[in-house]
């Protein structure tokens, strides 16, 4: 390691022939070369991708990122391909145990930290002093990188748990932004930019996510607290780390708030932001507001909130038990129009299924496999998204490739075979999109016919809904004023 570390070192002063630099080329061609593929990738899986602040992402370095880490291996990809200039990935050593993950993560420009709770997992190091030795190692490529005023990323929890809190921070990355600021007396321009990725549903497939980018902190800030004690430097850096980190988030304080935010932003969030081009911004910006309003309560009304808590639970089992959704649910209730529109909506759907099939066809393994994969080969929902992703990568251009080798075969003619390759993608995003809609009139049809068999429970159903609305209001209106009256 430490001759790795002195011919990289070597390198960063060109004093290496090119057979030494191409072991620090290669990464980055690699990672030059896969950014495009992963940025398809991403594209497909998520639904939308939306990020706050994007010129921000386009600092110069020298430049530290730091992020929270609730989906493993999709938060270091989601940060890079916002990112036109390389990233170096600090990541954990047991990555690189076997020759095919280190290769990988090698290639992916990452490099290996170690952390004391992987001594007893059979991980080299194997003790503490070696674990100080091979992270001093580790510090040291960051500076040299830093010098030469590249981008290094850190997840500063140390772990991945697929949860919207914010663990305690580590304090490495603090300790390598101002170790490299030292080495140059505090002159070297260095900057660490906090990000705050936000998963609305991390392990579905065509979900969404926020990155909320925030206000860089200029580490030569911290020059005199180093000089004084770069220990205690080291924790009021890390501390404005986390305080930059949570403006970035929502952040929920156990499982039963969580969960509380979760069933009024599914349920009634286009009510709560009515805005027809509300944006990912929009529904984190009620995320929080639902977060502060719930502590709010629980201080101040507690009866309110109970009341909440309780008819929404109700409300939600009902709709459960009928196999319906408040969507349909709220769309069946209104005049005779809405059978003209269903009839339009039914003969679309007639009309578009010839196409739904060709789409299901040539599309269903290689979407259905990663999903069967991912649920096999884990049981940690953090680990889910991030397994159906490579796999959707490797069961679509393997699919894709046969398929259409296939038709070619048959064939024999080009014309055709282009034509069957460019309607592959599209296709197979109707199919999904078909089925959505084909789900939603499914439902709305069946509360169609409850109202018609079941008229009172059903308008009882409805009452219900009305009466969560209304508390919803009234509690939106308290807590407004009571915070208008605090900011006054």
């Amino acid at each position: 390691m430490n001759c790795c570390l002195a011919e990289f070192r070597a390198n960063a002063r060109g004093d290496l022939p090119v057979c030494g630099v191409w072991p620090y080329l290669g990464p980055m061609l690699f990672y030059t070369v896969i950014k495009p593929v992963v940025q398809v990738a991403l594209r497909v899986f998520f639904r939308r991708m939306e990020v706050r602040h994007r010129e921000r992402l386009e600092l110069s370095g020298p430049l530290v990122m730091v992020s929270n880490h609730p989906n493993t291996l999709m938060d270091p990809l989601v940060a890079a391909i916002h990112r036109h200039e390389p990233i170096a990935f600090l990541a954990k050593s047991t990555f690189f145990k076997n020759p095919i993950s280190r290769a990988i993560f090698t290639s992916g420009n990452s490099i290996p930290i170690y952390r004391r709770q992987d001594l007893d997992t059979g991980a080299e190091p194997t003790t503490p002093a070696e674990l100080a030795e091979r992270n001093e190692a580790t510090f040291g490529r960051c500076y040299d990188y830093l010098d030469r005023r590249g981008t290094i990323m850190i997840f500063p929890e140390g772990t991945s748990v697929s949860e919207r809190r914010l663990r305690p921070l580590k304090t490495g990355a603090a300790r390598i932004a101002l170790g490299a600021e030292a080495r140059h007396d505090f002159q070297l321009g260095l900057r660490i930019l906090p990000l705050g990725i936000n998963y609305f549903d991390p392990s579905r497939f065509r979900s969404d996510v926020f990155v909320n980018v925030g206000q860089p902190i200029v580490v030569a800030e911290y020059a005199d607290a180093y000089r004084l004690d770069p220990t205690a430097a080291a924790d009021t850096l890390t501390e404005e780390i986390r305080r930059r980190l949570e403006q970035r988030l929502v952040i929920t304080r156990d499982a039963a708030e969580d969960e509380l935010v979760l069933q009024v932003e599914r349920t009634f969030g286009e009510h709560l932001v009515p805005d027809d081009e509300e944006t990912l911004y929009d529904n984190f910006q009620l995320s929080r507001t639902l977060t502060e309003a719930i502590s709010y309560f629980e201080k101040h009304d507690s009866a309110r909130l109970l009341a909440l808590r309780d008819r929404l639970g109700s409300y939600l089992l009902d709709l459960d038990r009928l196999r319906l959704t408040d969507e349909a649910l709220e769309s069946s209730k209104g005049s005779g129009m809405r059978w003209t529109r269903a009839a339009t909506s039914g003969v679309k759907l007639v009309l578009g299924l010839p196409l739904y099939l060709y789409g299901v066809i040539n599309n269903y393994i290689p979407y259905i496999l990663p999903s069967l994969v991912a649920k096999r080969a884990t049981k940690d929902v953090e680990f889910v998204a991030p397994i159906m992703l490579i796999m959707g990568m490797i069961t679509f251009t393997v699919g894709y490739a046969l398929q259409i080798g296939l038709v070619h075969h048959f064939t024999q003619d080009w014309r055709w075979t282009t034509l069957y390759g460019l309607s592959l993608a599209p296709t197979g995003f109707y199919a999904l999109s078909y089925w959505n809609n084909l789900s939603g009139r499914l439902q709305r049809l069946r509360a169609l016919r409850l109202f018609r068999t079941k008229r009172p429970m059903m308008e009882d159903l409805l009452r219900q809904r009305q009466a969560i609305l209304r508390l919803l209001s009234e509690a939106r209106a308290a807590f407004l004023a009571a915070t208008a009256n605090v900011g006054s």
